[in-house]
C-alpha cells in the first residue's frame, strides 16, 4: 500500500454523505487520497450523483442483474481495471463477496453507526440501529471504523469515537448527532493510514 495518496474506491447505498465528507476534506488537502471510482447497487443514490458532479467514475452495480458468480466477476473485473488501495464502505448495504474480501483482506473499511460490537450484525443498519440504542435506554452511542470480514460487523475495530446521547429524545435526534460525528471520523481515521499512524494488519 502507497504511503502517500492512497486510491479509494468507495461503495455506497444511499445519499452518499460519507462520500461527500470524504471529498470535503481531500479538497481541503487535509487528506492525500483520490477516489478512483464509485459503486453503488442502487441506479438512485445521492453517491453516484456526488461522483458524477466532481467527475468520478460512478458505477451502477447490483446483484439484482445477475446470478452471484456473475456478480462476482464483474464486481472484481472494476476492481481489477482501478486497482484501488482501499475499499471504503460509506453506507454499502450488501454484503461483500466473500473472493473480493479474500482478494483484499485487510483493505476494506466500514463505518457502523453504533459503538460495536453491541447494535452490530445482520440487519443492523440505518435507524434500526437508532432505534435499538433509543429502546435500550442507552447514555452513549457513537462510531465505529471496522475492518470488513467474512460477517457483518465482525472484522477488527480501527477506530471507535463514544458521544453522549442522554439529552437525545428520540432516535431520530441519535441519528443526528451520530450522522454528525461520522462526517468527521471518517476522514480522521483515512488520514492516519494515509499518515502510516494506523495498521491494518
Amino acid at each position: 500500500m502507497k504511503l502517500n495518496e492512497l486510491t479509494l474506491a468507495v461503495f455506497a447505498s444511499g445519499r452518499g454523505s460519507n462520500l461527500q465528507a470524504i471529498i470535503n476534506s481531500i479538497e481541503a488537502h487535509e487528506l492525500d487520497c483520490r477516489i478512483c471510482f464509485v459503486l453503488s447497487n442502487n441506479s438512485d443514490s445521492g453517491a453516484l450523483e456526488i461522483a458524477r458532479e466532481k467527475n468520478i467514475p460512478a458505477i451502477h452495480l447490483s446483484e439484482k442483474k445477475f446470478f452471484a458468480e456473475t456478480f462476482e466477476i464483474s464486481l472484481l473485473k472494476v476492481l481489477e481495471d482501478y486497482r484501488p488501495d482501499l475499499i471504503v464502505l460509506a453506507g454499502y448495504m450488501k454484503l461483500i463477496p466473500k473472493v473480493v474480501i479474500e482478494k483484499y483482506r485487510n483493505r476494506i473499511l466500514n463505518i457502523h453507526p453504533a459503538l460495536l460490537p453491541k447494535f452490530g450484525g445482520k440487519g443492523m443498519y440505518g435507524m434500526t440501529v437508532h432505534k435499538s440504542v433509543f429502546e435500550s435506554k442507552e447514555k452513549y452511542s457513537g462510531v465505529s471504523v471496522h475492518l470488513v470480514n467474512e460477517n457483518y460487523d465482525e472484522g477488527k475495530i480501527l477506530y471507535q469515537e463514544k458521544i453522549d446521547i442522554s439529552d437525545c429524545n428520540s432516535p431520530e435526534e441519535i441519528a443526528t448527532k451520530v450522522l454528525k460525528v461520522e462526517h468527521t471520523v471518517y476522514p480522521k481515521v483515512l488520514k492516519l493510514i494515509c499518515d502510516n499512524k494506523l495498521n491494518l494488519n
